[in-house]
């Protein structure tokens, strides 16, 4: 059976196909094309790599579409179907032979070699020499970014231009704009023997009916189309004798069944289908509308965005028996999470299943590294232990992370079947790999977790484990692969004759930071945890720092810039006699983390800024702040000075200090910091922190609980419990103290001297230009030029194009949407409807 799939994910051994109606299927590395599979093979026999191979993930990208067959389907032992499948060139076109190809045909083809003038392509013709020139794949390896050539065992769409020699020889060509404009016709003589998917044709509708509807096309060819994949748009309005454009998803010889796609994405081919966004992926819908249901297959909704949805059979309810058909008629509300994507189908694959809807993990993207989880022993090898952590989800418990000791007989302590606690030491999300330990001395730790080299600080106390233990002294693992020597003069008070005597592999250890060097990834560490860094020395410090304070936090001056540096500004405070130099960081210019970088980007030195508050004064550092709600709050003394004056439910304004896995970490002017769990955070569902936050962003944040004994304080940001009783104001305030900044940074950017910048100046959103069309990337999206933005990027996505017909050099109206003045990045859109809405 042939398909149209899409790349969902790359690895090393295989690629995971999107395919129709939500199903997925593998392709090995050994089913790329002959040519690659022969360097494979190279590799192998001589033991190194030989030139011209290279990785699936240099070559293939998700969201790309290919032509795939179906080479088999295995049964697991759970009982799943792994649909395995071939984009082999030579098994695609197997239906196909010289005397078939004609100008115009789409064929999937692969590089087979690199040549002086161009690439020989692989088209699975028996007898057929196909060659791709240069410059009819310039324009495409340009878009692509992988390089200045296409690479052996690269997939390529390609359109045949130039037939000679009765099929032996032909002229293929990958320029995008040729490629989508391919239409499959009758002067083809295409056959059912050799009928490609991924063709789009001309159709006419036979029958409508609520499953979908019947088709003809290519003169005697008939087709169906399922629900999923009519046009969204004009589901309704689909007529019998209508004429409509269709793209082939599958072909199966043997039922002599095709079924094709309405859905505007595949109606070019070469483009790809919409993406999901990361952050709803695993989000909870609380009303999502029936919009049909379908007894034999499932129900179809649309959630609180607008997009559509599908919950198959199984995922309607927890069970057969407590399944009620009434519950989903059309206008039915029901709560749901979103567990997968179908690329295919451009849809959402949604659950109603409790305990789905309830679950911490449903992907690898929602484990992070340090996080105490719970599992099920699925088996015991060599090497380690397999936990199941969720329904697709396993972990590797290596062998010397099953207990604090090293297990010679570990069947005896664990059972198949047997709950276990454990710790993420490794989750890489994109090879779908977790690492666990069972060792209790790390579960049950209370020290902070070090997961990378940045949060590795000079005096930092932590647990880690040995895993070399040598003459030099001992190599100390953390989590994420983070690891550090201990010298032999730092293993003990006492000296160590023999290191490997004394510490033993999978030792858990507590250590001290010495030294840290991020971008070398070196770690000096010491077990002697009270010989550096002690409390007289912090006291001593401490007194010396508030000798030197100058000025007060909440003291209001004037700064002149000095120097501009990469992560802020060195400025002198105006009118002190010492000419105190201080230091503003970047995210301290605004309360708004996208003008903070343009203001850093068009201030001077030399020039003034006024009214600029001090955050901390440390004797020789002093920091200043220009956040407009900080500032406000300190003046309105709408803030606490210390620990002892916080109390639950005052609501107060800071700024994020650190973005965590767990939570984000928020100080307030005067140095008190509090924690808001990842539970806190949003009040839409939040699968990685660092999507919802950024280091140094303006927040108001509300007290929940302090802990006077730990001196901790946990916080609340969600927007539906820090707003006070008049939001619309607090609104107003800020935005207008946004548009504020924006005319002080065009009053900055005028006085440059360059054209570019002046332009700049000129481009406000909403404001109408008239553009010329660059390029149309394989994506959808445009580049333009025009008289108006010379020297500027202008960009309209896939979205912003909507149903326009653009070629390059075609002249067209465009809307302003968003000026990116560090980048000189424009972006615009061709949408009538925003065009009308224009004075």
């Amino acid at each position: 059976m042939l398909l149209l799939g899409c790349i969902k994910e790359v690895s090393d051994y295989e690629l995971v196909i999107s395919l129709p109606n939500g199903l997925l299927g593998f392709v090995p590395v050994t089913q790329i094309s002959d040519a690659y599979s022969k360097l494979l093979s190279q590799q192998v026999a001589q033991g190194k790599l030989p030139e011209g191979l290279n990785s699936l993930l240099d070559m293939y990208s998700p969201g790309t579409l290919v032509r795939c067959i179906v080479t088999s389907v295995e049964k697991s032992d759970d009982g799943r179907r792994s649909i395995k499948l071939s984009i082999d060139p030579k098994k695609i076109n197997k239906g196909l032979n010289t005397s078939a190809l004609a100008t115009g045909m789409l064929l999937s083809g692969s590089v087979s070699s690199v040549e002086d003038h161009g690439y020989l392509i692989d088209i699975g013709v028996s007898g057929t020499h196909a060659f791709l020139p240069h410059e009819k794949a310039k324009n495409y390896i340009k878009a692509l970014k992988r390089g200045p050539d296409l690479k052996i065992g690269q997939n390529l769409t390609c359109v045949i231009v130039e037939v000679k020699n009765e099929g032996r020889v032909v002229r293929l060509s990958v320029d995008r704009s040729e490629v989508a404009a391919s239409l499959a016709t009758e002067k083809q003589n295409w056959a059912l023997s050799n009928l490609l998917p991924g063709l789009v044709v001309k159709a006419r509708v036979l029958k409508v009916t609520p499953f979908g509807m019947k088709l003809t096309f290519l003169s005697y060819f008939t087709g169906i189309v399922d629900f999923m994949h009519m046009d969204p748009e004009k589901s309704m309005n689909y007529s019998p004798d209508q004429v409509v454009k269709a793209c082939i998803l599958s072909v199966h010889p043997g039922s002599k069944v095709v079924r094709l796609t309405l859905r505007p994405a595949f109606l070019h081919p070469g483009g790809s289908p919409k993406q999901l966004s990361s952050d709803r992926l695993g989000a909870v819908v609380e009303e999502s509308t029936v919009k049909a249901f379908y007894k034999q297959f499932g129900a179809l909704f649309e959630l609180d965005d607008g997009t559509l949805a599908f919950a198959r059979l199984k995922h309607l309810s927890k069970n057969r028996k407590s399944f009620k058909p009434g519950a989903f008629k059309a206008g039915c509300k029901h709560k749901c999470r979103i567990i997968d994507y179908s690329l295919m189908d451009e849809m959402c694959v949604v659950s109603l299943k409790h305990q789905i809807i309830e679950a911490r993990f449903l992907q690898y993207q929602d484990i992070h590294t340090g996080e105490v989880v719970q599992g099920k022993v699925l088996s015991l090898k060599p090497i380690g232990m397999q936990v199941k952590v969720a329904d697709g989800i396993k972990g590797l418990v290596p062998s010397i992370h099953l207990a604090d000791v090293i297990l010679k007989q570990p069947e005896k302590k664990y059972n198949i079947g047997d709950e276990v606690k454990c710790r993420v030491l490794e989750c890489n999300p994109a090879g779908k790999k977790l690492i666990l330990t069972l060792k209790k001395s790390l579960i049950q730790s209370k020290l902070p977790v070090l997961t990378n080299y940045e949060d590795a600080k000079p005096g930092l106390i932590t647990h880690g484990f040995v895993v070399c233990a040598r003459e030099f002294g001992c190599i100390v693992k953390f989590y994420n692969d983070v690891k550090g020597l201990v010298p032999k003069n730092e293993l003990s008070t006492e000296p160590v004759p023999c290191p490997d005597k004394v510490f033993y592999e999978g030792q858990v250890v507590k250590v001290m930071v010495l030294k840290c060097e991020p971008e070398q990834e070196r770690l000096l560490l010491s077990f002697r945890l009270s010989s550096k860094y002690g409390p007289e020395d912090k006291r001593e410090c401490t007194s010396k720092e508030k000798q030197d304070v100058k000025y007060q936090i909440g003291e209001i001056v004037d700064v002149k810039v000095l120097k501009k540096k990469d992560n802020g500004l060195e400025v002198s405070i105006l009118e002190d006699e010492d000419d105190m130099v201080a230091w503003i960081p970047m995210q301290h210019l605004s309360d708004f983390v996208a003008t903070s970088k343009l203001l850093w980007h068009c201030l001077q030195e030399g020039d003034v800024l006024p009214r600029v508050m001090c955050l901390s004064d440390k004797g020789e550092h002093i920091i200043l702040s220009r956040k407009s709600a900080v500032i406000s709050a300190v003046q309105e003394e709408q803030v606490v000075r210390s620990f002892s004056e916080i109390q639950p439910g005052m609501l107060l304004t800071g700024y994020v200090r650190n973005v965590m896995p767990f939570g984000v970490f928020v100080e307030f002017p005067f140095g008190v910091t509090g924690l808001a769990p990842k539970v806190s955070m949003s009040d839409k569902f939040v699968t990685d922190t660092k999507d919802h936050f950024v280091v140094g962003q303006t927040v108001i944040a509300k007290v929940m609980s302090i802990d006077e004994e730990k001196q901790r304080v946990l916080l609340n940001l969600k927007v539906s419990e820090c707003s006070s009783g008049d939001s619309a104001t607090e609104s107003f305030s800020l935005l207008n103290q946004y548009f504020k900044e924006l005319k002080e940074i065009r009053d900055l950017l005028k006085r440059g001297e360059s054209s570019m910048a002046q332009g700049l100046c000129e481009l406000l959103p909403g404001k109408e230009l008239q553009l010329v069309v660059q390029d149309v990337r394989e994506d959808g999206s445009a580049l333009f030029s025009g008289s108006c933005v010379t020297g500027l990027t202008v960009t309209a996505t896939r979205y912003h194009v909507g149903e326009k017909n653009i070629v390059p050099g075609k002249k067209m109206k465009a809307l302003v949407l968003h000026v990116d003045a560090p980048t000189s990045e424009v972006y615009v859109s061709l949408r009538e409807e925003l065009l009308k809405q224009t004075p």
